[in-house]
């Protein structure tokens, strides 16, 4: 039996994944560099589509169905810079959160990941 616990337990399942994606868009919508990008999106769905990518990429046990990364920022001609930005409000959120740095670098490594998809380089 398999009894290794996913990321997305470690972290504290959805109560954590929740509370992180609320207090990471308050970061990103007030952040000058990047909040142009959200200027007509519905942010409440916007944050349903975000938890349920990551609870999926930490490994809840449930399936994914959005856009994939690589679609669903196609059109935004997004740069280096931009994903530095999100992924740093990322970062700040969980240590914000009291996540411990070992998992933080969990996430950060699963974020890492999606960066060519998400420059569409």
């Amino acid at each position: 039996m398999d009894t290794e616990q996913t990321l997305f337990d470690k972290i504290g399942g959805m109560d954590a994944v929740n509370a992180a994606v609320d207090i990471f868009y308050e970061k990103v919508l007030a952040d000058d560099t990047i909040k142009h990008f959200f200027t007509t999106t519905d942010m409440k769905r916007q944050r349903g589509k975000q938890k349920a990518f990551l609870a999926y990429a930490f490994g809840a046990p449930m399936a994914y169905t959005g856009k994939s990364m690589r679609d669903a920022h196609a059109r935004m001609s997004l740069t280096e810079a931009h994903f530095n930005a999100v992924a740093g409000h990322l970062s700040s959120t969980l240590e914000q959160l009291n996540v411990p740095q070992n998992l933080i670098d969990e996430v950060m490594v699963i974020a890492g990941g999606t960066k060519d998809d998400v420059l569409g380089s």
